[in-house]
């Protein structure tokens, strides 16, 4: 039961989240990101909204078409957002796809292209952008069309040399295993297809058995093919951030499946293990990249705070106050909800910044770039909105502490 405190923070939460949503974060990106020429978004915008840069981001024409269209899903149905999101989802359609059905990762203004990748996160955006258009434009062939570039990534990554190898050692990656989990988690609301259902038990087991670690208590960014521990300095890599928004898309697939307490006990087992990793004790936050062994981190920005892990930080930790309950999930909530607003948003300009130095000064102030636009901000503020308000409303999932502590415990 939340006591007057809380739901009175609660309440300040909710307000905030959707009041930035619709009158900040939306705004800037449909004012100074849309290309009314071309179609589709730029990213690479100063920190006043100044075009920086024309080349074109092909994950965030998927990644704005999405969050477009779940605004007009589940927002507001305001024609603006869903114009928003048509224009980056015909831009992807007309130049986001080489001939050989692999998407670029780059193009120019007008779409001529600039890199690819060997990654299919371009593809990964794709999906979601055309499933969630789907819903909002009533066009089921865009169903389709999610669901067949979905099995495209699944060919890709499973055709021997289709994709360079990111290294000469075999590994695993847990990049790849939750964006798949949460890619044919997405895709599920707009088609049912059994091999969506087949890959997220895959996601699932892999995060369990090959990526979470006992006796370090987090899960790790790369192992070997069976899951053991490649002791190297890339191999013993924690992103607390990653792993926290696994602990978010698990959660996720336990509310899917009527709270199953399984995945809630992994959810929150992740959250956990990856707060005592990433939660800055001095200064706040959530950090980039922790060492296993507690070697020196190599990645130069290793302390830094970036935008999304706190963004990760505060939908999970709603989550998973809403599937349990147990009010340290609300402290955490209260904890990273005041340290990002406190810190990312620009009084002067709106929108966030993307890149804190560790003490939370500003270490450059673009609002955009290749990797940073409207996608986690936009989707943390209406997942939390969202959560927040049937929070709220009661609908609390309360469980028997005894079972989910021995769930917990197994």
């Amino acid at each position: 039961m939340l006591t007057a405190e809380q739901r009175l923070f609660l309440k300040q939460c909710r307000d905030r989240y959707l009041s930035d949503l619709v009158q900040d974060i939306f705004p800037f990106w449909l004012r100074h990101g849309l290309d009314p020429k071309n179609g589709g978004v730029f990213t690479c915008l100063d920190r006043d909204g100044t075009l920086m840069d024309p080349t074109k981001s092909i994950w965030f024409q998927g990644r704005f078409g999405y969050t477009s269209a779940y605004a007009y899903n589940h927002i507001d149905k305001n024609p603006a957002y869903l114009a928003a999101s048509k224009s980056c989802v015909q831009f992807l359609e007309k130049y986001g796809f080489d001939t050989d059905g692999h998407m670029f990762f780059t193009v120019t203004a007008d779409g001529k292209p600039v890199r690819k990748r060997r990654y299919v996160f371009s593809e990964s955006f794709a999906a979601i952008a055309f499933s969630e258009y789907a819903l909002a434009s009533g066009d089921d062939s865009y169903a389709q069309k999610a669901l067949d570039v979905f099995l495209s990534m699944l060919r890709m990554l499973g055709t021997p040399g289709f994709l360079e190898p990111k290294t000469y050692i075999p590994t695993k990656d847990h990049s790849i295993t939750m964006i798949l989990l949460n890619v044919a988690a997405c895709v599920r609301r707009a088609i049912q297809d059994p091999r969506l259902d087949a890959q997220i038990e895959s996601s699932l087991y892999d995060i369990r058995h090959l990526f979470m670690k006992e006796e370090f208590k987090a899960v790790l960014e790369i192992v070997a093919p069976d899951g053991s521990l490649i002791d190297t300095c890339a191999g013993r890599v924690i992103n607390p951030g990653h792993a926290i928004e696994t602990s978010y898309f698990v959660l996720e697939e336990a509310r899917y499946r009527k709270w199953d307490p399984q995945l809630i006990a992994m959810g929150t087992q992740i959250l956990n293990w990856s707060w005592d990793w990433g939660w800055d004790k001095e200064y706040g936050g959530i950090i980039n990249f922790r060492d296993c062994k507690h070697f020196p981190p190599q990645d130069y920005s290793q302390d830094m705070k970036f935008w999304w892990p706190q963004c990760e930080a505060i939908i999970a930790s709603l989550y998973a106050y809403r599937a349990t309950g147990d009010n340290q999930y609300l402290e955490k909530h209260r904890m990273i909800h005041e340290y990002a607003f406190r810190v990312f948003p620009d009084r002067t300009y709106g929108e966030w910044y993307g890149y804190l130095h560790r003490d939370g000064t500003v270490a450059q102030p673009a609002k955009g770039n290749i990797f940073k636009g409207p996608f986690h901000i936009p989707r943390m503020l209406m997942t939390g909105y969202q959560l927040c308000d049937e929070i709220l409303n009661d609908n609390v999932i309360q469980f028997h502490v005894d079972n989910f502590l021995h769930i917990i415990n197994q």
